[in-house]
């Protein structure tokens, strides 16, 4: 079972309009509505895959429950803590004539004392020897900073492995605690460092950094550039073949749960990357959000290069 927590899902309203004009009405010509969160897009692309999942986060008020019933209808398992606040919802508006958005995110229901403690039983009831925990995104108010730091520590004390995706202090704190594995991409990695990621000097650097900051394994996504995979005793450099990427956002999600559905099947580091790297390129050559199929996935596997480093 590998189990995806997201403290702060999100409805996302997407609205195309012919253009925006300030101070003025305008008429939507096109509405989508997505069930969205980094680890919501984590579980759709491991069920492409093949793998069992569970989705668990905080979910609250009418926006909550839509999420929760929606993901149920679309045949995942679930199990939320309830919460007092509303589930954000995160709005999305297309300039139809010159195909530039704005973006707005709300910050998320605010969390009592009672509602986290809530999470962490639910956590240490369902945490047995040999899950693959994926704890991805953003932390909504009243989270601690040291919410993920908190988890790992309880996910692992029961033999269980946690992945970690976040960023700024919480990504900090959580690789003091020892994760498994953390998967910064370059901007998060660069403000960890505070230095550039250029080359794939700078990129080796980084992941050391990582490294000596408590992770075990760290997933460095470099995007386009693919992936440098490491641990204290190896290196592995994977770079996609050249394809056209019509929507890059979600491939981080789908590397992860490349590598994370790999690693349950006990694969090596090299092909962790492969998998990884080939699910997220999958990922962005599609238009829309949802995951790619497993056959495309695995024919961008057998084109993707790997190196193996020293450390």
């Amino acid at each position: 079972m590998i189990i995806t927590l997201t403290p702060n899902p999100a409805l996302d309203r997407t609205l195309t309009v012919p253009e925006i004009v300030f101070d003025t009405m305008v008429r939507a010509i096109e509405s989508q509505l997505d069930l969205d969160g980094k680890g919501v897009n984590v579980a759709k692309a491991l069920r492409s895959l093949g793998a069992d999942t569970l989705i668990m986060g905080f979910a609250g008020g009418a926006a909550g429950e839509l999420l929760e019933r929606g993901l149920g209808a679309a045949g995942f398992t679930t199990d939320f803590t309830r919460v007092a606040g509303e589930t954000r919802t995160n709005t999305i508006i297309i300039d139809a004539a010159s195909q530039r958005y704005v973006k707005a995110n709300e910050p998320g229901p605010t969390l009592r004392p009672d509602e986290l403690m809530a999470m962490f039983a639910q956590v240490e009831a369902k945490a047995a020897p040999g899950n693959i925990w994926v704890l991805s995104g953003s932390l909504p108010p009243g989270a601690p900073a040291d919410f993920y730091a908190q988890l790992v520590d309880l996910i692992q004390m029961r033999q269980a492995r946690a992945l970690l995706d976040t960023s700024g202090a919480p990504l900090r704190l959580g690789c003091a605690a020892r994760p498994y594995l953390v998967k910064p991409n370059a901007d998060e990695a660069e403000e960890l460092t505070g230095r550039p990621i250029v080359g794939d000097d700078d990129a080796r650097r980084a992941a050391a950094a990582f490294l000596d900051q408590g992770a075990g394994l760290v997933a460095l996504s470099l995007g386009a550039d693919g992936l440098l995979l490491a641990s204290r005793a190896a290196m592995v450099r994977a770079r996609p073949p050249q394809v056209q990427a019509l929507n890059p956002v979600g491939a981080g999600d789908a590397l992860l749960a490349g590598v994370a559905w790999a690693l349950e099947r006990g694969l090596e580091l090299d092909e962790l990357a492969r998998w990884g790297v080939a699910s997220g390129t999958a990922a962005a050559m599609r238009a829309g959000t949802g995951a790619a199929p497993r056959v495309e996935v695995e024919a961008l596997y057998a084109r993707v290069l790997v190196e193996r480093w020293r450390v």
